[in-house]
């Protein structure tokens, strides 16, 4: 079997080659490392490769397989970590002249987990500084580029993740969302991301607005994002937030079918202007849902857009973190971050009150949707990839990120789960994702249906022919 062909397998696969003696995890890094090789230097997902690390790991993992005894299920598995994400041995720049390119010393809860169950890490992918926007482009590594065209933006702010998921480049992927920073690249690189509940993925150190994020996977296969979150989704003491109850296996329900699953289907949520051609697609994937035996009915939660709410949080939390910079390394600051921190300051204890207040209203409104319905179906995001370094798609008007991904940030400020689903591609070759948003803890449940979909419509991903063609 040819590097290449090791290349382009999901988790499950590759364990299979292992079990028999077929391929071995070394085969796999290097497979992986060799489509980093091919692919990232024309969309600058990686930020970090640790060649010497990952060889080391496979190695060593390989000597496990041979003896029988592996660590887990995805033991060998080639996996990158977001570059907000400490691992020990690693730099965490986080997209920051701010931040110092030295090795961390301690692992985060993510990186300890799979390190203990044998994955390979092959190293950090790009985020914006310190993932304050959803685009993926920073002044100490530059701009992610969309695997489809790389002259658009894949999203952010795991976009080096998404990109790495699209195009293979290790097969699991870690990232976080915070207001969609999962779910929008997902759904602009055409992969499957999943958003778990609010602290069943433990995070530490905790980010700047610690209650509105989420860790999670990005795949290409809802199957592999459940063989990752059995090794991440588990308590860890060290995160304040940190949940127990996660369920024993995160991949129990996915072969059991939707009949009679409810879905609540809102194009707009009641107030979102979206695209014509994402609603396009988005309308066909219900459809495509209710003959697969869901009970899909065109309603809206009935909530108007809390991005009011949102950006009091959001932009509260870049203000905290500006202060607590020197005047010397503000100047370094990325310019929109320092923005929202400046908007931050005309706000009032009062202000915060009340949107907390609001936000519990809206979670709320939206568990008691769920008792009528099991799960909210919406595009991911409300526009189609645009070009690269832009905050907003040009011509628009717009000013801030939240106005063209209103979808997303409902959902955490609910601490709910939610995914991005591939379903289908605009006019002019770009992916659309749909989001399954569900109640507290029934991330199985959005699992389950997300595995329904792809696996009656799976994804197409992009290769070296796209590549060429958006170069």
């Amino acid at each position: 079997m040819s590097d290449t062909d090791l290349g382009t397998m999901d988790a499950g696969q590759l364990r299979q080659l292992f079990e028999s003696g077929a391929a071995s995890p070394l085969e796999a890094t290097r497979a992986a490392l060799e489509r980093i090789d091919r692919f990232n230097a024309s969309v600058n997902a990686y930020v970090v490769v640790d060649r010497e690390g990952a060889e080391a790991a496979a190695e060593a993992s390989t000597r496990r397989w041979r003896e029988g005894r592996p660590y887990s299920c995805i033991d060998g598995i080639p996996v990158s970590l977001k570059d907000l994400t400490e691992s020990r041995g690693l730099p965490a720049r986080k997209g920051s002249l701010t931040e110092s390119d030295a090795p961390c010393e301690r692992d985060s809860p993510p990186a300890r987990m799979l390190r203990e169950a044998g994955a390979v890490i092959l190293g950090k992918t790009n985020t914006p500084e310190f993932g304050w926007k959803a685009i993926t482009d920073n002044r100490v590594f530059g701009a992610t580029a969309n695997p489809w065209d790389t002259g658009l933006t894949p999203g952010g702010s795991s976009g080096g993740a998404a990109v790495a998921a699209a195009l293979n480049m290790g097969v699991l992927h870690q990232g976080g969302d915070s207001g969609g920073s999962i779910r929008i690249p997902a759904s602009f690189c055409g992969v499957f991301g999943f958003k778990p509940t609010f602290g069943w993925v433990p995070e530490w150190p905790r980010s700047k607005e610690a209650s509105l994020s989420h860790l999670g996977p990005l795949t290409r296969t809802v199957a592999d994002a459940a063989r990752m979150l059995n090794v991440i989704g588990r308590y860890d003491y060290r995160d304040p937030y940190a949940l127990r109850g996660q369920p024993h296996d995160w991949g129990e329900e996915l072969g059991r079918g939707i009949e009679g699953m409810r879905i609540a289907y809102s194009p707009t949520l009641g107030y979102a202007r979206v695209e014509p051609e994402v609603a396009e697609c988005v309308r066909k994937a219900a459809c495509r849902l209710a003959d697969l035996g869901a009970e899909v009915e065109e309603v809206d939660p009935g909530f108007e857009s809390p991005i009011r709410i949102f950006n009091t949080l959001w932009f509260t939390a870049s203000l905290a973190l500006y202060r607590e910079h020197g005047e010397r390394q503000r100047r370094l600051l990325d310019p929109g971050l320092v923005a929202d921190a400046k908007r931050a300051e005309q706000l009032s204890a009062l202000d915060m009150f009340y949107a907390l207040k609001e936000r519990a209203r809206l979670t709320e409104r939206l568990e008691h949707f769920n008792q009528r319905y099991h799960l909210v179906m919406t595009p991911s995001v409300a526009v189609s990839p645009f070009p690269l370094n832009l905050d907003v798609p040009p011509y628009t008007g717009m000013r801030d990120w939240e106005e063209w991904a209103p979808f997303s940030y409902p959902f955490n400020l609910s601490q709910q789960p939610a995914a991005s689903v591939p379903c289908g591609f605009t006019p002019n070759g770009l992916p659309v994702g749909f989001q399954l948003a569900g109640g507290k803890h029934d991330d199985a449940r959005v699992l389950r249906v997300s595995h329904t979909y792809l696996s009656a419509f799976p994804p197409r991903f992009p290769d070296e022919l796209d590549l060429a063609r958006s170069g």
